[in-house]
């Protein structure tokens, strides 16, 4: 959300540049056959750049970071460049190949081209720790060698790569010899636990490409990462864990045991909130916006989120500041009677971390903990009900997902988590934002993903749509309803105002057309679901103070109709 109503150069360029890149996020990475090999040459850079061109002589090699081995490959975008790094692949005809590579720091492509059939692509935004990026791809009848290409974006931060894999049938051009089997993973811990969930983190095994998780002896989970969340469980019950690596060349030994007992009381983290919600930003600022107390947000509003936490100089903490004097004197004595009165109305106030100027980086155990730590002493100290997760310049999934299982620990059932997206963070199930959140499925109450500020984006139908009508908001929360969210997690976030956003505003007419489109399969434009979601959660505004300075004409007509939704 924007402290200045504006929209960033990097969700403007990004957006609409990189549509056709989006669609091939959809395509599901295969699995190699155990007798399949590497056909890239120099792989992980441990070479130079032997193998490797670089655009504008914009790639080098580096020490740190790295996934494996001792180098990895930097690469810098600089004007007009995208800071492309490609290496020529013999293949053989007729085969089938999984593209895989690890990747780190700015927004970053993985692709093929030249395949004779259909090329393909891959991406991932920001991102501060190594994130895997995989398709697949299929040579021709005579396809004897297809172009591999890792590139940046326009204007965005350096990145990193490692580890690239072309496994498939050995294409006879001498690329790196295939891999042996794994090490056992060491370091297994418990994280956190809930009355149905355990969170277990593992150390990052050399050569691996995935990792099993196995509950007394049975494999339930396959990840990349180097984190898993194992669900369905029973309260009050002890379970045994082990861990896996896996590459190419096969399964590692299993890991050494340890025990996740689960808490007796029950899950859920939505507490008494209505089937239907509203969601409204309060700004703890003044922008122009009308000034407003807390007990001055209407009461269509069930859920007030706060904004914004601020990072600190410990790495993942949070902190609060009220602005006391840009909100004409409101003090923090105030501040807390009126959290207290609004749940004495029944509504939830939660704190949110980020916005659009938001610095705060989970990016390892010691800066999960500390934000964990941090949001739940702020929470003891405000009487703030959760938090909300609306960090805009990248995320890691796996060390918010620790983060906030953490927090569930301490908080209990009764916290409220809710996030808020930009549309190109949930695009795919292959983002951070998304994976966190399917991450957290048992704790989370809501994600409001933000339509607006971004241009045209791809719906679950793969057609591209414009942002501002009824078929935007319905064919891009279609993804998040089809790629594993329940209804009763997803909201549909839109500006108060034409003041509140730099592009996007709808009126809430075309708000509630959409609601009615995706709950009951009216009112819809072109697109339309191929099943109703009768459990959509509701809305999200920003902002109430945008809303107050238009009279409140954006919850008097949303409000009413979220609550009468069936």
């Amino acid at each position: 959300m924007d402290r200045v109503p504006r929209i960033s150069r990097r969700r403007r360029t990004l957006a609409q540049a990189t549509v056709a890149a989006l669609a091939l996020t959809f395509l599901a990475a295969g699995h190699a056959a155990a007798a399949d090999v590497n056909n890239a040459e120099n792989a992980g850079f441990e070479s130079g750049l032997t193998g490797w061109t670089c655009s504008a002589g914009s790639g080098t090699t580096v020490s740190s970071p790295v996934h494996g081995g001792a180098a990895a490959l930097k690469a810098t975008p600089a004007g007009q460049d995208d800071a492309q790094c490609s290496q020529t692949v013999a293949v053989e005809p007729g085969s089938t190949y999984t593209l895989s590579a690890w990747v780190q720091g700015g927004y970053t492509f993985l692709g093929a081209t030249g395949t004779g059939t259909t090329d393909v692509s891959t991406w991932t935004p920001d991102s501060s720790g190594w994130t895997q990026l995989s398709t697949t791809f299929t040579t021709g009848a005579s396809t004897t060698s297809v172009t591999v290409y890792l590139h940046g974006w326009y204007g965005q931060a350096a990145y990193y790569a490692d580890d690239v894999s072309v496994y498939g049938p050995d294409g006879g051009g001498g690329g790196d010899p295939s891999p042996s089997v794994p090490a056992a993973p060491t370091g297994l811990t418990v994280s956190s636990t809930t009355s149905s969930s355990a969170s277990l983190t593992w150390n990052t095994v050399s050569g691996a490409t995935g990792y099993n998780v196995y509950q007394g002896g049975t494999e339930v989970s396959a990840v990349t990462g180097t984190s898993a969340t194992v669900t369905g469980l029973s309260p009050s019950t002890s379970y045994s864990y082990q861990v896996t690596a896996t590459n190419a060349a096969g399964e590692s030994q299993k890991s050494s045991a340890v025990t996740a007992t689960t808490s007796s009381s029950g899950g859920g983290g939505t507490g008494v909130l209505p089937k239907h919600a509203v969601t409204g930003y309060w700004q703890n600022f003044n922008n122009g916006a009308t000034v407003q107390r807390l007990t001055d947000v209407p009461s269509q509003y069930d859920i007030i989120a706060v904004a914004f936490a601020d990072a600190t100089t410990t790495p993942g903490a949070v902190s609060f500041t009220l602005d006391s004097s840009g909100l004409g004197g409101y003090s923090v004595a105030q501040f807390k009677s009126d959290i207290a009165a609004e749940h004495a109305a029944g509504k939830k106030v939660i704190l949110s971390v980020g916005g659009q100027n938001g610095t705060v980086s989970v990016s390892d155990t010691t800066s999960a903990t500390n934000f964990a730590n941090s949001v739940y002493s702020l929470m003891q100290t405000y009487g703030f009900d959760g938090v909300d997760i609306d960090l805009e310049n990248g995320i890691n999934a796996a060390y918010m997902t620790q983060a906030l299982r953490q927090l569930s620990s301490k908080a209990g059932a009764s916290l409220v988590i809710t996030m808020a997206p930009q549309t190109i963070d949930m695009q795919s199930t292959s983002n951070g934002y998304f994976q966190t959140a399917l991450n957290i499925k048992d704790i989370l109450t809501v994600v409001n993903t933000q339509y607006y500020n971004s241009g045209s984006m791809l719906g679950c139908d793969g057609k591209v749509y414009s942002q501002g009508s009824v078929d935007f908001l319905t064919a891009l929360a279609c993804i998040q309803l089809q790629g594993g969210l329940s209804p009763s997690q997803v909201g549909l976030g839109v500006p108060a105002s034409t003041s509140a956003a730099g592009s996007g505003y709808v009126s809430p007419t075309v708000v509630n057309n959409a609601l009615d489109c995706l709950t009951k399969a009216t009112n819809c434009g072109s697109f339309k679901p191929s099943k109703t979601y009768p459990d959509l959660r509701g809305a999200m505004t920003w902002s109430t103070n945008w809303d107050a300075a238009s009279g409140n004409a954006w919850s008097n007509a949303v409000g009413p109709h979220v609550h009468a939704l069936p």
